[in-house]
Protein backbone atom coordinates (compact mmCIF):
# COMPACT_ATOMS: atom_id res chain seq x y z
CA UNK A 1 0.00 0.00 0.00
CA UNK A 2 1.46 3.35 -1.06
CA UNK A 3 2.10 5.92 1.64
CA UNK A 4 0.03 9.12 1.33
CA UNK A 5 1.75 12.17 -0.10
CA UNK A 6 2.89 14.58 2.59
CA UNK A 7 2.80 18.36 2.67
CA UNK A 8 4.47 20.26 5.51
CA UNK A 9 3.39 23.88 5.90
CA UNK A 10 5.92 26.01 7.77
CA UNK A 11 5.45 29.43 9.33
CA UNK A 12 8.49 31.67 8.80
CA UNK A 13 7.57 34.11 11.54
CA UNK A 14 7.79 37.92 11.26
CA UNK A 15 11.33 38.10 9.86
CA UNK A 16 14.41 37.67 12.09
CA UNK A 17 16.19 34.33 12.04
CA UNK A 18 16.09 34.12 15.83
CA UNK A 19 12.28 34.24 15.65
CA UNK A 20 12.18 31.07 13.54
CA UNK A 21 11.24 27.99 15.55
CA UNK A 22 13.58 25.01 15.72
CA UNK A 23 10.94 22.79 14.12
CA UNK A 24 10.53 25.22 11.25
CA UNK A 25 14.27 25.41 10.70
CA UNK A 26 14.58 21.63 10.67
CA UNK A 27 11.79 21.36 8.09
CA UNK A 28 13.44 23.96 5.85
CA UNK A 29 16.75 22.09 6.08
CA UNK A 30 15.02 18.87 5.05
CA UNK A 31 13.25 20.40 2.02
CA UNK A 32 12.41 20.54 -0.80
CA UNK A 33 10.97 24.03 -0.18
CA UNK A 34 8.36 26.05 -2.03
CA UNK A 35 8.01 29.65 -0.83
CA UNK A 36 4.79 31.58 -1.16
CA UNK A 37 7.02 34.61 -1.69
CA UNK A 38 10.68 35.51 -1.47
CA UNK A 39 9.65 38.91 -0.08
CA UNK A 40 10.51 37.93 3.49
CA UNK A 41 13.66 38.86 5.47
CA UNK A 42 14.41 35.31 6.58
CA UNK A 43 14.83 33.95 3.05
CA UNK A 44 18.23 35.58 2.62
CA UNK A 45 19.44 33.97 5.87
CA UNK A 46 19.61 30.57 4.15
CA UNK A 47 22.35 30.01 1.60
CA UNK A 48 20.36 27.20 0.04
CA UNK A 49 17.34 29.49 -0.50
CA UNK A 50 18.63 30.19 -4.01
CA UNK A 51 17.48 26.71 -4.96
CA UNK A 52 14.06 27.09 -3.39
CA UNK A 53 11.08 27.59 -5.69
CA UNK A 54 8.62 30.41 -5.08
CA UNK A 55 5.20 31.55 -6.27
CA UNK A 56 6.21 35.15 -6.93
CA UNK A 57 5.64 34.75 -10.67
CA UNK A 58 1.95 34.08 -10.01
CA UNK A 59 1.59 37.51 -8.41
CA UNK A 60 2.38 39.05 -11.79
CA UNK A 61 -0.20 37.10 -13.79
CA UNK A 62 -3.16 36.91 -11.36
CA UNK A 63 -5.95 39.46 -11.79
CA UNK A 64 -7.30 39.16 -8.23
CA UNK A 65 -6.32 37.84 -4.83
CA UNK A 66 -8.90 35.08 -5.17
CA UNK A 67 -7.37 33.91 -8.44
CA UNK A 68 -3.85 34.25 -7.03
CA UNK A 69 -4.50 32.13 -3.95
CA UNK A 70 -6.23 29.46 -6.02
CA UNK A 71 -3.27 29.29 -8.44
CA UNK A 72 -0.77 29.05 -5.57
CA UNK A 73 -2.77 26.23 -3.97
CA UNK A 74 -2.85 24.36 -7.28
CA UNK A 75 0.92 24.67 -7.66
CA UNK A 76 1.53 23.45 -4.10
CA UNK A 77 -0.75 20.43 -4.56
CA UNK A 78 0.79 19.60 -7.93
CA UNK A 79 4.28 19.42 -6.42
CA UNK A 80 3.16 17.68 -3.22
CA UNK A 81 1.53 14.84 -5.18
CA UNK A 82 4.88 13.69 -6.58
CA UNK A 83 7.14 14.06 -3.51
CA UNK A 84 7.14 15.35 0.07
CA UNK A 85 7.08 19.16 0.03
CA UNK A 86 7.70 21.97 2.50
CA UNK A 87 5.51 24.99 1.76
CA UNK A 88 6.79 28.07 3.63
CA UNK A 89 4.65 31.12 4.35
CA UNK A 90 5.28 34.37 6.26
CA UNK A 91 4.15 34.54 9.89
CA UNK A 92 1.94 31.72 11.16
CA UNK A 93 0.33 29.34 8.63
CA UNK A 94 -3.09 29.68 10.25
CA UNK A 95 -3.14 33.47 10.69
CA UNK A 96 -4.27 35.36 7.61
CA UNK A 97 -2.99 32.79 5.11
CA UNK A 98 -5.68 32.29 2.47
CA UNK A 99 -3.55 29.76 0.57
CA UNK A 100 -3.31 27.56 3.66
CA UNK A 101 -7.07 27.66 4.16
CA UNK A 102 -7.46 26.58 0.54
CA UNK A 103 -4.94 23.76 0.97
CA UNK A 104 -6.64 22.47 4.12
CA UNK A 105 -9.80 22.09 2.06
CA UNK A 106 -8.28 20.70 -1.14
CA UNK A 107 -5.39 18.49 0.04
CA UNK A 108 -7.56 15.67 1.48
CA UNK A 109 -9.36 15.45 -1.87
CA UNK A 110 -6.00 14.58 -3.47
CA UNK A 111 -4.94 12.13 -0.77
CA UNK A 112 -2.34 14.52 0.62
CA UNK A 113 -1.66 14.67 4.35
CA UNK A 114 -0.81 18.04 5.87
CA UNK A 115 1.45 18.80 8.81
CA UNK A 116 1.57 22.36 10.13
CA UNK A 117 4.61 23.83 11.88
CA UNK A 118 3.63 27.08 13.62
CA UNK A 119 5.53 30.33 13.41
CA UNK A 120 5.23 33.65 15.20
CA UNK A 121 2.36 35.60 13.65
CA UNK A 122 2.06 39.36 13.17
CA UNK A 123 -0.14 39.26 16.27
CA UNK A 124 2.70 37.83 18.38
CA UNK A 125 5.03 40.49 17.02
CA UNK A 126 2.69 43.46 17.58
CA UNK A 127 1.44 42.63 21.09
CA UNK A 128 4.77 43.31 22.89
CA UNK A 129 5.19 46.62 21.04
CA UNK A 130 1.74 47.86 22.09
CA UNK A 131 1.88 46.15 25.52
CA UNK A 132 -1.42 44.37 24.93
CA UNK A 133 -2.98 41.25 26.45
CA UNK A 134 -5.36 39.84 23.81
CA UNK A 135 -7.58 38.14 26.40
CA UNK A 136 -7.69 40.78 29.12
CA UNK A 137 -8.06 43.56 26.56
CA UNK A 138 -10.61 41.57 24.51
CA UNK A 139 -8.81 42.37 21.27
CA UNK A 140 -10.55 41.68 17.97
CA UNK A 141 -8.36 40.35 15.16
CA UNK A 142 -9.52 41.61 11.77
CA UNK A 143 -8.43 40.99 8.18
CA UNK A 144 -8.26 44.28 6.25
CA UNK A 145 -9.47 42.43 3.16
CA UNK A 146 -12.72 41.65 5.00
CA UNK A 147 -13.24 45.39 5.37
CA UNK A 148 -12.56 45.82 1.66
CA UNK A 149 -15.10 43.08 0.94
CA UNK A 150 -17.71 45.00 2.93
CA UNK A 151 -17.08 48.09 0.82
CA UNK A 152 -17.29 46.11 -2.41
CA UNK A 153 -20.65 44.66 -1.28
CA UNK A 154 -22.05 48.09 -0.43
CA UNK A 155 -24.88 49.07 -0.14
CA UNK A 156 -25.85 45.51 0.80
CA UNK A 157 -23.18 44.90 3.45
CA UNK A 158 -25.13 46.27 6.42
CA UNK A 159 -24.42 44.27 9.56
CA UNK A 160 -21.38 42.54 8.05
CA UNK A 161 -18.68 44.69 9.64
CA UNK A 162 -16.29 42.22 11.32
CA UNK A 163 -15.61 44.35 14.39
CA UNK A 164 -17.18 46.50 17.11
CA UNK A 165 -15.75 49.93 18.02
CA UNK A 166 -16.51 49.18 21.66
CA UNK A 167 -13.54 46.78 21.85
CA UNK A 168 -9.95 47.26 20.65
CA UNK A 169 -9.13 45.83 17.24
CA UNK A 170 -5.92 44.78 15.50
CA UNK A 171 -6.12 44.82 11.71
CA UNK A 172 -3.69 42.80 9.60
CA UNK A 173 -3.17 42.39 5.84
CA UNK A 174 -3.10 46.19 5.35
CA UNK A 175 -0.95 45.69 2.25
CA UNK A 176 -0.94 49.14 0.69
CA UNK A 177 -2.55 52.57 0.59
CA UNK A 178 -5.36 51.37 -1.64
CA UNK A 179 -6.43 48.75 0.92
CA UNK A 180 -5.97 51.33 3.70
CA UNK A 181 -8.15 53.83 1.83
CA UNK A 182 -10.97 51.33 1.38
CA UNK A 183 -10.66 50.15 4.97
CA UNK A 184 -10.87 53.76 6.15
CA UNK A 185 -14.18 54.28 4.35
CA UNK A 186 -15.66 51.24 6.08
CA UNK A 187 -14.25 52.07 9.52
CA UNK A 188 -15.61 55.61 9.26
CA UNK A 189 -19.12 54.16 9.45
CA UNK A 190 -18.62 53.24 13.11
CA UNK A 191 -15.60 55.25 14.34
CA UNK A 192 -15.15 59.03 14.70
CA UNK A 193 -12.87 60.15 11.87
CA UNK A 194 -10.42 61.72 14.34
CA UNK A 195 -9.98 58.63 16.55
CA UNK A 196 -6.25 58.04 17.09
CA UNK A 197 -5.02 54.76 15.58
CA UNK A 198 -1.60 53.15 15.81
CA UNK A 199 0.17 51.90 12.68
CA UNK A 200 2.89 49.29 13.32
CA UNK A 201 5.30 48.44 10.53
CA UNK A 202 7.79 45.55 10.42
CA UNK A 203 6.85 44.32 13.89
CA UNK A 204 9.34 41.78 15.19
CA UNK A 205 12.19 43.24 13.13
CA UNK A 206 14.99 45.59 14.12
CA UNK A 207 13.53 48.35 11.94
CA UNK A 208 10.04 48.15 13.47
CA UNK A 209 8.25 51.52 13.38
CA UNK A 210 5.22 52.87 15.22
CA UNK A 211 3.13 55.85 14.10
CA UNK A 212 0.03 57.30 15.81
CA UNK A 213 -2.31 59.24 13.56
CA UNK A 214 -6.03 60.02 13.15
CA UNK A 215 -8.20 57.55 11.28
CA UNK A 216 -8.78 59.96 8.40
CA UNK A 217 -5.03 59.91 7.63
CA UNK A 218 -4.37 56.16 7.60
CA UNK A 219 -4.27 56.00 3.80
CA UNK A 220 -1.39 58.52 3.71
CA UNK A 221 1.03 56.14 5.44
CA UNK A 222 3.54 53.99 3.45
CA UNK A 223 2.26 50.42 3.79
CA UNK A 224 3.67 47.01 2.98
CA UNK A 225 2.78 43.39 3.73
CA UNK A 226 4.22 43.69 7.25
CA UNK A 227 1.97 46.54 8.41
CA UNK A 228 -0.78 46.28 11.04
CA UNK A 229 -3.19 48.89 12.40
CA UNK A 230 -4.47 49.04 15.98
CA UNK A 231 -7.73 50.79 16.85
CA UNK A 232 -8.53 51.45 20.51
CA UNK A 233 -11.95 50.87 22.00
CA UNK A 234 -13.96 54.09 21.89
CA UNK A 235 -16.32 55.44 24.50
CA UNK A 236 -19.93 54.32 24.26
CA UNK A 237 -20.99 57.96 23.96
CA UNK A 238 -18.89 58.36 20.80
CA UNK A 239 -19.90 55.11 19.09
CA UNK A 240 -22.29 54.67 16.17
CA UNK A 241 -23.54 51.12 16.73
CA UNK A 242 -26.73 49.67 18.18
CA UNK A 243 -24.91 48.11 21.15
CA UNK A 244 -23.82 51.59 22.23
CA UNK A 245 -27.41 52.86 22.12
CA UNK A 246 -28.48 49.87 24.22
CA UNK A 247 -25.86 50.75 26.84
CA UNK A 248 -26.91 54.42 26.88
CA UNK A 249 -30.57 53.48 27.38
CA UNK A 250 -29.69 50.94 30.07
CA UNK A 251 -27.74 53.65 31.89
CA UNK A 252 -30.69 56.05 31.68
CA UNK A 253 -32.95 53.35 33.15
CA UNK A 254 -30.48 52.27 35.86
CA UNK A 255 -30.83 53.27 39.55
CA UNK A 256 -28.31 56.07 38.98
CA UNK A 257 -29.89 57.15 35.68
CA UNK A 258 -32.52 59.71 34.73
CA UNK A 259 -35.57 59.99 37.07
CA UNK A 260 -37.92 60.59 34.12
CA UNK A 261 -36.64 57.65 32.07
CA UNK A 262 -36.80 55.35 35.11
CA UNK A 263 -40.50 56.14 35.59
CA UNK A 264 -41.53 55.19 32.06
CA UNK A 265 -43.57 52.08 31.24
CA UNK A 266 -44.81 50.48 28.04
CA UNK A 267 -48.10 52.33 28.53
CA UNK A 268 -46.58 55.73 29.27
CA UNK A 269 -44.39 55.52 26.16
CA UNK A 270 -47.23 54.68 23.76
CA UNK A 271 -47.80 58.30 22.74
CA UNK A 272 -44.10 58.82 22.07
CA UNK A 273 -43.87 55.75 19.85
CA UNK A 274 -46.84 57.06 17.88
CA UNK A 275 -45.47 60.60 17.68
CA UNK A 276 -42.02 59.49 16.56
CA UNK A 277 -43.55 57.23 13.93
CA UNK A 278 -45.64 60.07 12.54
CA UNK A 279 -42.61 62.37 12.51
CA UNK A 280 -40.72 59.74 10.52
CA UNK A 281 -43.66 59.57 8.10
CA UNK A 282 -43.56 63.37 7.79
CA UNK A 283 -39.87 63.18 6.87
CA UNK A 284 -40.69 60.58 4.21
CA UNK A 285 -43.53 62.76 2.94
CA UNK A 286 -41.17 65.73 2.69
CA UNK A 287 -38.47 63.59 1.05
CA UNK A 288 -36.05 64.98 3.66
CA UNK A 289 -33.17 62.52 4.17
CA UNK A 290 -31.61 64.44 7.06
CA UNK A 291 -34.90 64.58 8.92
CA UNK A 292 -35.61 60.91 8.16
CA UNK A 293 -32.21 59.93 9.56
CA UNK A 294 -33.01 61.76 12.80
CA UNK A 295 -36.57 60.49 13.08
CA UNK A 296 -35.63 56.86 12.42
CA UNK A 297 -33.17 57.26 15.30
CA UNK A 298 -36.03 58.39 17.52
CA UNK A 299 -38.11 55.38 16.46
CA UNK A 300 -35.15 53.08 17.17
CA UNK A 301 -34.80 54.69 20.60
CA UNK A 302 -38.40 53.72 21.33
CA UNK A 303 -37.68 50.12 20.30
CA UNK A 304 -34.62 49.96 22.57
CA UNK A 305 -36.52 51.57 25.46
CA UNK A 306 -39.38 49.09 25.26
CA UNK A 307 -36.93 46.18 25.03
CA UNK A 308 -35.05 47.47 28.08
CA UNK A 309 -38.27 47.81 30.07
CA UNK A 310 -39.27 44.28 29.03
CA UNK A 311 -35.89 42.93 30.15
CA UNK A 312 -36.29 44.59 33.54
CA UNK A 313 -39.66 42.84 33.86
CA UNK A 314 -38.19 39.51 32.78
CA UNK A 315 -40.52 39.40 29.77
CA UNK A 316 -38.01 39.34 26.91
CA UNK A 317 -34.71 40.92 25.83
CA UNK A 318 -33.67 42.93 22.79
CA UNK A 319 -32.05 39.87 21.23
CA UNK A 320 -35.45 38.15 21.35
CA UNK A 321 -36.89 41.05 19.36
CA UNK A 322 -34.17 40.71 16.73
CA UNK A 323 -34.31 36.91 16.65
CA UNK A 324 -38.09 36.90 16.29
CA UNK A 325 -38.13 39.24 13.32
CA UNK A 326 -35.29 37.35 11.60
CA UNK A 327 -37.19 34.07 12.02
CA UNK A 328 -40.28 35.73 10.59
CA UNK A 329 -38.43 37.17 7.59
CA UNK A 330 -36.81 33.81 6.81
CA UNK A 331 -40.11 31.97 7.19
CA UNK A 332 -41.97 34.45 4.97
CA UNK A 333 -39.31 34.51 2.25
CA UNK A 334 -38.84 30.86 1.25
CA UNK A 335 -38.10 32.10 -2.27
CA UNK A 336 -34.98 33.85 -0.91
CA UNK A 337 -33.85 31.65 1.98
CA UNK A 338 -35.28 28.34 0.78
CA UNK A 339 -36.11 26.46 -2.41
CA UNK A 340 -39.48 28.02 -3.26
CA UNK A 341 -39.83 30.00 -6.49
CA UNK A 342 -42.07 32.98 -7.22
CA UNK A 343 -42.38 34.88 -10.48
CA UNK A 344 -43.78 38.25 -9.40
CA UNK A 345 -44.45 40.62 -6.50
CA UNK A 346 -48.13 39.59 -6.52
CA UNK A 347 -47.09 35.95 -6.12
CA UNK A 348 -44.96 36.99 -3.14
CA UNK A 349 -47.97 38.68 -1.52
CA UNK A 350 -50.15 35.62 -2.11
CA UNK A 351 -47.48 33.42 -0.55
CA UNK A 352 -47.26 35.80 2.40
CA UNK A 353 -50.98 35.48 3.00
CA UNK A 354 -50.70 31.68 3.06
CA UNK A 355 -47.75 31.74 5.46
CA UNK A 356 -49.36 34.26 7.80
CA UNK A 357 -52.58 32.23 7.84
CA UNK A 358 -50.56 29.16 8.82
CA UNK A 359 -48.81 31.16 11.54
CA UNK A 360 -52.11 32.26 13.02
CA UNK A 361 -53.30 28.66 12.99
CA UNK A 362 -50.20 27.52 14.85
CA UNK A 363 -50.62 30.26 17.44
CA UNK A 364 -54.03 28.85 18.28
CA UNK A 365 -55.70 32.24 18.61
CA UNK A 366 -57.38 34.84 16.43
CA UNK A 367 -54.98 37.69 15.81
CA UNK A 368 -56.03 40.86 13.98
CA UNK A 369 -54.91 40.88 10.37
CA UNK A 370 -53.79 44.49 10.84
CA UNK A 371 -53.35 46.52 14.04
CA UNK A 372 -56.65 47.78 15.44
CA UNK A 373 -54.98 51.09 16.33
CA UNK A 374 -54.05 51.67 12.67
CA UNK A 375 -55.82 54.69 11.09
CA UNK A 376 -59.18 53.49 9.78
CA UNK A 377 -58.58 54.64 6.21
CA UNK A 378 -55.27 52.77 6.03
CA UNK A 379 -56.77 49.69 7.66
CA UNK A 380 -59.72 49.66 5.26
CA UNK A 381 -57.44 49.88 2.23
CA UNK A 382 -55.24 47.06 3.53
CA UNK A 383 -58.21 44.82 4.28
CA UNK A 384 -59.87 45.46 0.92
CA UNK A 385 -56.61 44.74 -0.92
CA UNK A 386 -56.27 41.50 1.04
CA UNK A 387 -59.87 40.52 0.29
CA UNK A 388 -59.28 41.13 -3.43
CA UNK A 389 -56.22 38.84 -3.35
CA UNK A 390 -57.60 36.03 -1.25
CA UNK A 391 -61.37 36.04 -1.98
CA UNK A 392 -62.01 37.78 -5.30
CA UNK A 393 -65.64 36.64 -5.38
CA UNK A 394 -66.41 38.18 -1.99
CA UNK A 395 -64.56 41.32 -3.06
CA UNK A 396 -66.78 41.64 -6.16
CA UNK A 397 -69.96 41.18 -4.06
CA UNK A 398 -68.80 43.81 -1.57
CA UNK A 399 -67.94 46.23 -4.34
CA UNK A 400 -71.40 45.82 -5.89
CA UNK A 401 -73.08 46.39 -2.53
CA UNK A 402 -71.04 49.53 -1.90
CA UNK A 403 -72.04 50.98 -5.27
CA UNK A 404 -75.76 50.32 -4.48
CA UNK A 405 -75.45 52.04 -1.11
CA UNK A 406 -74.12 55.21 -2.70
CA UNK A 407 -77.71 56.24 -3.47
CA UNK A 408 -78.92 55.88 0.15
CA UNK A 409 -79.29 58.82 2.52
CA UNK A 410 -77.93 57.53 5.77
CA UNK A 411 -74.83 56.63 7.72
CA UNK A 412 -74.52 53.64 5.41
CA UNK A 413 -74.23 56.04 2.45
CA UNK A 414 -71.36 57.91 4.12
CA UNK A 415 -69.68 54.59 4.79
CA UNK A 416 -70.29 53.55 1.19
CA UNK A 417 -68.79 56.81 -0.07
CA UNK A 418 -65.69 56.28 2.04
CA UNK A 419 -65.34 52.66 1.03
CA UNK A 420 -65.92 53.52 -2.61
CA UNK A 421 -63.08 56.03 -2.41
CA UNK A 422 -60.87 53.39 -0.82
CA UNK A 423 -61.85 50.89 -3.52
CA UNK A 424 -61.00 53.36 -6.26
CA UNK A 425 -57.66 54.13 -4.61
CA UNK A 426 -56.78 50.46 -4.18
CA UNK A 427 -57.66 49.57 -7.75
CA UNK A 428 -55.64 52.53 -9.04
CA UNK A 429 -52.65 51.67 -6.86
CA UNK A 430 -52.99 54.92 -4.90
CA UNK A 431 -52.38 55.30 -1.16
CA UNK A 432 -55.62 56.91 0.00
CA UNK A 433 -54.14 57.97 3.33
CA UNK A 434 -51.27 59.81 1.63
CA UNK A 435 -53.59 61.54 -0.83
CA UNK A 436 -55.85 62.79 1.94
CA UNK A 437 -52.87 63.78 4.08
CA UNK A 438 -51.36 65.83 1.26
CA UNK A 439 -54.65 67.62 0.74
CA UNK A 440 -54.91 68.47 4.44
CA UNK A 441 -51.33 69.78 4.36
CA UNK A 442 -52.16 71.99 1.39
CA UNK A 443 -55.33 73.25 3.08
CA UNK A 444 -53.43 73.86 6.30
CA UNK A 445 -50.79 75.85 4.41
CA UNK A 446 -53.51 77.96 2.77
CA UNK A 447 -55.13 78.63 6.14
CA UNK A 448 -51.82 79.55 7.74
CA UNK A 449 -50.96 81.87 4.85
CA UNK A 450 -54.37 83.52 5.08
CA UNK A 451 -53.99 83.91 8.85
CA UNK A 452 -50.57 85.53 8.44
CA UNK A 453 -51.99 87.91 5.83
CA UNK A 454 -54.74 89.03 8.23
CA UNK A 455 -52.22 89.57 11.03
CA UNK A 456 -50.12 91.87 8.86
Amino acid sequence: MALPARLTIVGLGPGPLDALTLAARAALDEGPVLLRTRQHPIVNCFAESRSWDSCDDLYESATSFTELYAEIARRVLSQARTAPLVYAVPGHPLVGEATVRQLLTDAPLHGIEIAIIPGLSFIDAVLPILRLDPLADQIQIVDALELVSCLESSPFAAGRLPLSPLRPALIGQMYDRHVASQAKLVLSRIYPEDVQVTVVRNAGNIDAAVQVLPLYEIDRYPYDAATAVFLPAIDVLDARVTEALQQVVARLRSPTGCPWDREQTHQSLRRYLLEETYEALDAIEEDDDDALCEELGDVLLQVILHAQIAEERGAFVYEDVVGTVIEKLVRRHPHVFGQARVESASAVLARWDEIKAAERGEQGRTKPLYPRTMPALVRAQQLLARLARTRPGSYADLRERIVRQLTERSEERILALLLHAVLQASEAGIDAESVLRRWTLELEEDLLTENEAHQT
